[in-house]
């Protein structure tokens, strides 16, 4: 059976993008990364991998494919995304339906990505 080992995300900065994203998640290189690639993991070791290619194709508006990250409830939604701008991502300017329980931000390199609150009913 298959399981996801690894989401990948095409930047332009890939000591960039490890950066920003080791500090987001708390993930760790699982070696030594080059200019061009770098996998990260959690540190503990078990979970799904994030993978930064090279890319010279730029991000898009509105993917097809972007990330979810897990906020417990609204406050925590709300530290997270605060936290998360200080280490250099974007708030997205989006249409939020009424009553959303998730933020559009953008990472270092454009890369769209959610911050939802879980807790939400």
């Amino acid at each position: 059976m298959l399981s996801v080992g690894s989401v990948v995300l095409g930047v332009s900065d890939v000591p960039r993008a490890a950066s920003f994203w080791r500090q987001a998640l708390g993930y760790v290189p699982r070696e030594e990364w080059e200019d061009d690639w770098v996998v990260l993991m959690p540190a503990q070791g078990a979970g799904v991998r994030l993978s930064l290619g090279l890319s010279g194709t730029p991000p898009q508006e509105f993917p097809r494919t972007h990330l979810d990250l897990y906020a417990g409830d609204a406050a925590d939604q709300a530290a997270e995304v605060e936290r998360l701008v200080s280490l250099g991502a974007q708030r997205v300017d989006w249409t939020y339906p009424d009553d959303a329980d998730f933020v559009v931000l953008a990472d270092t390199e454009g890369n769209r990505f959610c911050v939802i609150n879980t807790g939400h009913q």
